[in-house]
C-alpha cells in the first residue's frame, strides 16, 4: 500500500526541475532518485553552525542524489545522479530506530540534508519520530534549489531553514551546477524562508536553534564577484537583517581537478574580499570561517560517521 504522502511523485514537480515523472512506477526523473528513503547516512555531525549543531551536534539524515549537480560538491559520494555510494535498504521502523537512539544522546535537532527532491519521505520520517513521542528541531538544509510551493507546504514541518543561496551569476550557475534559473529560483525561495521565519533566531537555553533561518554562501575560488552579488542581493532584496554564515571552506574534489579556478583552493585574499563586502552592506548577524576550515570539512561516507575529521 502507497503512504499517501507519496502520490506527488506519481508526476513529480518537487523541485524546480518540474520532470514530472512517475517515481512511483521506478522512473527517475533529473536526480536519479525512486520513491523509496534512498538515505545515504544517518550520523551525528558537530561541523555546523554553532547554533545548528549545539554542544552535542545534531543528527543528520543524508539523502542520495540532488537535484543540483554541482561539480565541485563534497559530498560527491552520494549526490551524483549515479551515486558512488547507494542508498541503505533501511526500513522506515530502522530509520526512526536510528534517529530516536541519537536523539536519546541529549541532540535537539534533526536535519535533513538535499531534502528537495526528497521531501514526501521526509515528512513521513517526520511524523514518525513525532509518533514515538519525539519532537526534535527540525532543520531543513538545502541548496536552495527548491519550489516556493513546496515550500509554502512545509511551513508547519520546518523549524530552521538552512539554505546555501549559491550563485547570483547566471553563467557560473549553469556552467558548475547545470542550473541556468538558479539565481531567479533561490532568491524566490530564500524569500519565502523569510516569510514563514522572519530575521530573528530564537533559541533556547542551550543556545540550540528553535526557530528562524540562517542563509549560507560558500566562496569559490575565482567567483568573488559572485559572491559579493550574493550579499548585495541579500541585502537589497530581503535584509540585511539575516543571520548569515559565510563559508570559505571549499575543497577541490578529483572532479575538477581540469577545472579553471575550482581546481585550486580558495585564497585567503578572496574571502577577505567578501568578508569586508558583508561588512559594507552591514551585515552583523552570523559567522566566518577560519580560512583554513577547508582542512576539516572532507566527509567520507564509506564510514558510518562521515564526519568524525581525522
Amino acid at each position: 500500500m502507497i503512504d499517501d504522502g507519496l502520490k506527488v511523485l506519481e508526476k513529480c514537480r518537487l523541485c524546480p526541475r518540474n520532470c514530472l515523472v512517475n517515481r512511483l512506477d521506478g522512473k527517475s526523473g533529473y536526480c536519479g532518485a525512486g520513491s523509496g528513503f534512498e538515505i545515504a547516512s544517518i550520523s551525528v555531525h558537530k561541523g555546523e553552525e554553532p547554533v545548528i549543531s549545539g554542544e552535542k551536534g545534531i543528527c543528520n539524515v543524508f539523502f542520495n542524489h540532488c537535484n543540483l549537480q554541482c561539480i565541485y560538491c563534497q559530498n560527491f559520494q552520494i549526490s551524483r545522479k549515479d551515486c558512488r555510494i547507494k542508498a541503505s535498504s533501511m526500513s522506515l521502523e530502522d530509520i526512526v530506530k536510528t534517529i530516536i537512539s541519537i536523539l536519546n544522546g541529549g541532540v535537539e535537532s534533526l536535519g535533513f540534508v538535499s531534502p528537495s527532491h526528497m521531501i514526501p519521505q521526509m515528512k513521513i520520517i517526520i511524523r514518525a519520530v513525532h509518533e514515538n513521542g519525539y519532537f526534535p528541531y527540525i532543520v531543513y538544509n538545502t541548496n536552495a534549489y527548491d519550489s516556493v510551493e513546496m515550500l509554502k507546504d512545509l511551513e508547519e514541518w520546518v523549524d530552521i531553514y538552512l539554505p546555501d543561496f549559491k550563485y547570483i551569476d547566471q553563467d557560473l550557475s549553469l556552467k558548475w551546477s547545470d542550473a541556468a534559473n538558479y539565481p531567479e529560483v533561490a532568491g524566490m525561495a530564500v524569500k519565502e524562508m523569510y516569510r514563514q521565519k522572519g530575521n530573528t533566531l530564537l533559541l533556547n537555553e542551550n543556545d540550540v536553534a528553535e526557530r528562524g533561518l540562517v542563509v549560507r554562501h560558500l566562496v569559490l575560488p575565482g567567483a568573488v564577484n559572485n559572491s559579493k552579488g550574493v550579499l548585495r542581493y541579500l541585502a537589497e532584496e530581503i535584509t540585511n537583517r539575516i543571520t548569515l554564515s559565510l563559508m570559505s571552506q571549499y575543497h577541490p574534489v578529483q572532479d575538477v581537478s581540469e577545472i579553471k579556478f575550482l581546481k585550486r583552493m580558495l585564497r585567503y585574499s578572496e574571502y577577505q574580499q567578501v568578508i569586508e563586502e558583508m561588512e559594507n552592506l552591514g551585515f552583523s548577524k552570523g559567522w566566518v570561517q577560519d580560512h583554513k576550515s577547508a582542512d576539516f570539512y572532507k566527509p567520507d561516507f564509506n564510514s558510518e560517521s562521515p564526519f568524525e575529521y581525522k
